[in-house]
């Protein structure tokens, strides 16, 4: 997306009613935003037709009166790779989430948060933007996937997990508790569905 002094009043509006899908997956040491830390952010930027704008990734310093979770420890302790890769070069919360906001502002068009779960993930999201840069570019509008599932597959939300999604809706990746490739992952998954309910939509481009 090119933005300059020459396009129209018409392109720069188009462009600014654009809306980004951006896939989010976040690593805690607890359930709890703000109680708890934020270990990890990545996220993916997704247009409906599936193209991938750009992607962004942190891993963030543990809140000094923060305490991990006992049941969120013993889990991580499973999980010993993926606990090294979001424990690498850590970025004081600060200076992350305003990279972060610059970031998402960078595409031009309306944010759309996107998770699985929404309410766990755009809870620490939510929290982090507000404690650390005053604001936040998604509003509320956060898309859960599972609850999209719902609509889709006609079926109560709790018979709506990925073990009873279609096949077709799922890229051949991996789930890797590593938070930016579970972004990616999630993303497409997200897009497929979205292709699903209303067909191949390319967006505009300005």
């Amino acid at each position: 997306m090119v933005v300059g002094s020459n396009l129209s009043s018409q392109t720069m509006s188009e462009s600014s009613l654009l809306e980004i899908y951006v896939s989010t997956d976040i690593e805690t040491d607890g359930p709890v935003a703000g109680k708890h830390s934020m270990l990890s952010i990545g996220s993916a930027a997704y247009l409906a037709d599936k193209e991938l704008l750009g992607t962004f990734s942190a891993n963030l310093e543990t809140l000094p009166a923060s305490v991990p979770d006992p049941k969120t420890a013993a889990w991580w302790a499973t999980q010993p790779q993926a606990w090294s890769a979001c424990r690498q070069n850590p970025e004081a919360p600060a200076v992350a989430l305003k990279r972060y906001v610059a970031w998402l502002k960078a595409f031009g068009g309306r944010p759309v948060f996107v998770g699985y779960p929404a309410a766990f993930d755009f809870s620490f999201v939510y929290w982090y933007l507000t404690e650390f840069t005053g604001e936040n570019p998604f509003g509320y509008s956060a898309i859960d996937i599972k609850t999209y599932a719902m609509a889709l597959l006609r079926k109560p939300y709790r018979a709506c997990g990925k073990q009873s999604m279609p096949s077709e809706w799922f890229d051949p990746v991996s789930h890797t508790h590593v938070a930016l490739d579970d972004a990616i992952e999630q993303g497409q998954l997200f897009c497929n569905m979205l292709k699903a309910n209303v067909g191949a939509q390319p967006a505009a481009r300005v």
